[in-house]
């Protein structure tokens, strides 16, 4: 696979789409709880809060959180009106991740005027975690850190890779100097960063993803990002079907996914945390009888930021 062949635009993107799912403004569209390691160590339980807001304008290649947004802007007062429903349910939790399927601070997704109810809500947590897009790493950050009073400030980047072939073409409309700038800006300012990193790449070989990866994470940490957390990509949001029809894509193994983390806390443990993200595991996988123990060893790993020993099955005998 070339990564010179094909160059896909908004519009391209945007026709290639399934239906977005019906979801409800008043509502996050999903929430739970759960554990991550801490930056200083200690395994904390987390909320993690869906929030359901107008749509991300940035129209990522491989991107499918568009699924569960509004077209529209939402009105004030109904992003702390979710954030209530979801933590009435929830169990306690010390840290809370607010992720809104594109940038917390552009404010035709969070309203300004909703950040104080935003921050009050936040009071009861230790530390809080927000996604945004580099571009947008400005003044509304500061603004929004000053009502978090007691509570440390995280902001999640989407880096993606730093291939310089295939970053221009995922339509992120973001640099590597972009990002960059974004880092400085953040950590100038004593916020957290956290890194987005994907797991195989649209329009090169599947063989090099766990390369590409390790080199995103090594670019990422060298600027002082404190946590990355790859992303396996996949299809499912129209027009990475048509690049898989294509033979420009390919999801990646499970044994893929396990050797990012392990390769990547490996190399990078002492520089910061490194996470695989486990969600829908079970596709990447070839052996229904060892998935769930794989799948089980990796949570341990997210954990403990510890390489254990990898699984034993007949279908490969050491997995």
């Amino acid at each position: 696979m070339s990564s010179r062949d094909f160059t896909y635009t908004t519009a391209d993107i945007l026709n290639a789409r399934p239906a977005k799912n019906q979801v409800d403004p008043t509502q996050p569209y999903a929430f739970l709880v759960e554990r991550e390691a801490s930056a200083n160590g200690t395994v904390v339980d987390v909320a993690t809060l869906f929030l359901t807001n107008r749509e991300c304008p940035f129209h990522c290649l491989m991107c499918d959180l568009w699924k569960n947004t509004t077209d529209e802007s939402i009105a004030s007062g109904l992003i702390p009106r979710q954030m209530e429903f979801a933590l009435r349910q929830l169990p306690p939790a010390q840290h809370i991740k607010l992720y809104n399927s594109g940038n917390f601070f552009d404010p035709k997704a969070i309203p300004r005027q909703d950040y104080p109810a935003i921050a009050e809500l936040c009071r009861s947590f230790e530390h809080v975690v927000v996604e945004n897009h580099p571009l947008l790493c400005n003044s509304h950050c500061l603004e929004f850190r000053e009502l978090l009073v007691g509570t440390t400030f995280e902001v999640a980047l989407g880096l993606e890779t730093v291939h310089p072939q295939v970053l221009p073409k995922l339509n992120k409309q973001m640099t590597l100097d972009d990002f960059a700038r974004a880092v400085e800006f953040l950590r100038e300012h004593s916020i957290a960063v956290r890194s987005f990193i994907l797991l195989n790449l649209p329009f090169v070989s599947d063989a090099s993803g766990v390369d590409w990866a390790l080199k995103s994470m090594e670019y990422a940490f060298s600027l002082g990002v404190g946590c990355c957390s790859v992303i396996p990509t996949r299809t499912g949001n129209g027009l990475m079907e048509k690049l898989s029809a294509e033979g420009q894509f390919s999801e990646p193994r499970l044994s893929a996914v396990e050797e990012v983390l392990e390769r990547g806390i490996g190399v990078f443990g002492n520089q910061g945390r490194v996470f695989v993200d486990l969600w829908d595991l079970e596709r990447f996988a070839d052996c229904r009888l060892c998935v769930t123990t794989r799948k089980e060893r990796l949570e341990q790993m997210n954990l403990m930021q510890q390489i254990l020993p990898r699984v034993t099955c007949s279908c490969e005998a050491v997995r």
